[in-house]
């Protein structure tokens, strides 16, 4: 009697391994390549420029700001023989002042959450949602479950060509190779 239901147990545990088996197999797989989407989009290269032009005009800001800082260190190096202890001292703050403002400035236009960071995404996100709506409907049409992106990181060690969507996501987007 045991033995039938420990052959029993292990005939439906087989079966059930058997259907998990079959359901992962049915799984379809696939992987893109983001960088290779953008690169291909001519919008791509309009945000490019347009973030090339703020950033030049960012960079310009803080070069001012850090030339008037060396202005400054040197008139104060040239005349700190004609000055009281005072004077120096109250210099000496202005340029430390103007110092934090510079800092504050390239903290808040190129920091973590800065300025430039935020134009970058205000820029790509309507390219981004472009690329993904049509991401969707190549995975819908070919019923994909997963889809990686191999230009996101380190995840991705082989990739068989016959598995990249990339051509198919460009087609959607209207953009023939």
């Amino acid at each position: 009697m045991m033995e039938r239901s420990l052959k029993l147990l292990f005939l439906s545990g087989l079966v059930w391994t058997l259907l998990f088996c079959h359901q992962v197999q049915a799984q379809k797989f696939g992987y893109i390549d983001s960088e290779f989407l953008l690169n291909k989009h001519p919008d791509y290269k309009l945000v490019q420029d347009e973030l090339v032009s703020v950033s030049d005009e960012w960079k310009k800001e803080a070069q001012k700001l850090e030339k008037e800082i060396k202005e400054m260190r040197s008139n104060l190096k040239a005349e700190e023989v004609l000055l009281t202890e005072e004077m120096y001292q109250e210099r000496m703050a202005a340029i430390q002042e103007k110092e934090r403002q510079a800092i504050a400035f390239n903290n808040r236009v190129f920091g973590i959450n800065g300025q430039y960071y935020q134009k970058q995404a205000e820029l790509l996100q309507p390219l981004q949602s472009k690329i993904f709506d049509a991401i969707d409907k190549v995975c819908k049409r070919f019923n994909l479950a997963v889809l990686f992106d191999k230009a996101s990181g380190p995840l991705m060690i082989y990739t068989d060509p016959r598995h990249d969507y990339s051509e198919f996501v460009l087609q959607e987007l209207g953009l023939e190779n």
